[in-house]
């Protein structure tokens, strides 16, 4: 995700952080820079100037904050405008209480509404709502369907009256069964074209007007670079948008809808589609997406994604694996199943600060068809050398490579990769010990301090 961006930016930033000083020409530099990553992004020129504006107008006429030196406090105005460029705060769906809502999704043909809508349906069932799916797009083929298959595996109903009904009528009756049994968010799929047309927007309209939704919401297909800026003008002139839903942006490797969409129709980016599975669904964080666009990971995204997958207790005891130096190959099977769950090693790597565009990240990511090979390969070892990988040979990879179906190369990269992984942990938990032994002695000193003051207290309060 936003891998063109990421490494332009890392770039930017090494320049300024090497300078010896960030003056007014550095400044101007570092401006031409991100204007030129803003536009090989795809990020709209209005947009794009606006934005370098802003960072010159700040960097060139701000005081250096405490403890920041001249690059950083650069760094920090590009985040901070960045992130306001996005939106600010997160945004929620002003979906009131014990009140039915209407959502309408709109948007073209193959911008992933109908999945989208499955996706949202699911989300706001988690938040305690109770949602119904309509399906009023008429005209694609096999859309009713679609929409029943993602709506029963997320298990929330779908009401459909075929394609012979006029799209209006079918919302009004939806909106009855919803009211009959007490589903309090009624989520709407409307028709899309391959393209913005006539027929198509006057369609949606007239839906719109008759069955007066809580929120408008467009889909954009993220990967369609400049076009997502046409889209969401269009859409948002014709309708009057309340906010927007991006879709794969895990395949946006430029970056340039997210910023271009929330510029041009000021209105929120609520929801950001990450992956295929009906899982792959985020709140959209203005500063947690400024932070991965720029190259900074996204650690709190990595967090609840880890919370949602794995198991205190197995965290713990991994932990203490990896404290010890015994993490073995069983552990990194069942660490690669819970990668399965959070979306892919990729995607988790991605949200770690200068991992976007690494080396080391291309070589750790896995598809999931390459984890099901790993399962298969780590399966057909025994319980020693799955204890200790050292023992596995020659003729050792050749059986597991028979036994799984595989080839010695696979063999050969899964361990590979299982020992970049040993020592990607070994340096996180010595980082960590390390930092923990700096706190410890700010706190032994700290402590000194503290008992010097209360011994000098002893004579104002007898008995101390």
């Amino acid at each position: 995700m936003f891998e063109n961006l990421q490494s332009r930016f890392a770039a930017i930033f090494g320049k300024l952080r090497s300078g010896k000083r960030v003056d007014e020409r550095a400044v101007k530099e570092a401006v031409r820079e991100v204007r030129l990553a803003f536009l090989e992004a795809d990020v709209n020129y209005q947009a794009t100037r606006e934005f370098c504006r802003q960072i010159e107008e700040k960097a060139l006429g701000v005081q250096v904050l405490a403890g920041l030196n001249p690059a950083q406090q650069v760094i920090k105005i590009v985040y901070d405008t960045m992130v306001e460029m996005l939106g600010g705060e997160k945004q929620k769906l002003a979906l009131m209480p014990g009140q039915q809502e209407r959502i309408m999704l709109v948007g073209l043909q193959g911008s992933g509404k109908t999945t989208t809508a499955a996706k949202l349906a699911a989300r706001l069932r988690q938040d305690g709502r109770k949602p119904i799916l309509i399906a009023g797009d008429i005209h694609r083929p096999a859309a009713i369907k679609q929409l029943e298959v993602v709506g029963r595996q997320v298990g929330v109903p779908v009401f459909s009256m075929g394609t012979d009904v006029d799209p209006a009528t079918i919302a009004k009756e939806g909106t009855k069964k919803a009211k009959a049994d007490d589903l309090d968010t009624i989520i709407l799929d409307t028709a899309g074209r391959l393209h913005i047309d006539e027929q198509m927007m006057a369609e949606v309209k007239r839906v719109r007007e008759s069955w007066h939704p809580t929120l408008t919401l467009l889909v954009v297909d993220a990967m369609v670079g400049q076009d997502a800026v046409n889209q969401a003008r269009h859409f948002h002139e014709n309708l009057d948008l309340d906010g927007t839903i991006l879709t794969k942006l895990d395949g946006d490797t430029r970056g340039g809808a997210a910023i271009s969409v929330r510029y041009v129709t000021r209105k929120p980016i609520y929801f950001a589609g990450t992956g295929e599975k009906l899982s792959d669904f985020e709140f959209f964080y203005p500063d947690r997406m400024a932070s991965r666009i720029l190259g900074m990971g996204d650690v709190l995204t990595l967090i609840e994604k880890a919370q949602q997958a794995v198991d205190q207790d197995e965290a713990l005891a991994l932990q203490k694996k990896i404290l010890e130096n015994t993490f073995t190959l069983d552990d990194f099977l069942s660490q690669i199943r819970n990668v399965r769950k959070m979306g892919g090693l990729g995607s988790l790597m991605s949200l770690l600060p200068g991992m976007g565009s690494s080396n080391m990240m291309e070589e750790l990511d896995m598809e999931e068809e390459d984890m099901k090979h790993v399962e298969a390969i780590v399966l057909s070892m025994t319980p020693s050398e799955r204890t200790d990988h050292r023992l596995i040979n020659g003729s050792r990879k050749r059986r597991i490579a028979r036994g799984s179906g595989t080839s010695m190369q696979d063999v050969n990269r899964l361990l590979k990769q299982f020992v970049q992984m040993q020592q990607m942990m070994r340096a996180v938990a010595s980082q960590g010990m390390a930092a923990g032994a700096k706190a410890a002695k700010k706190k032994l000193k700290m402590s000194k301090k503290i008992m010097k003051k209360m011994q000098g207290m002893r004579g104002m309060f007898p008995g101390f």
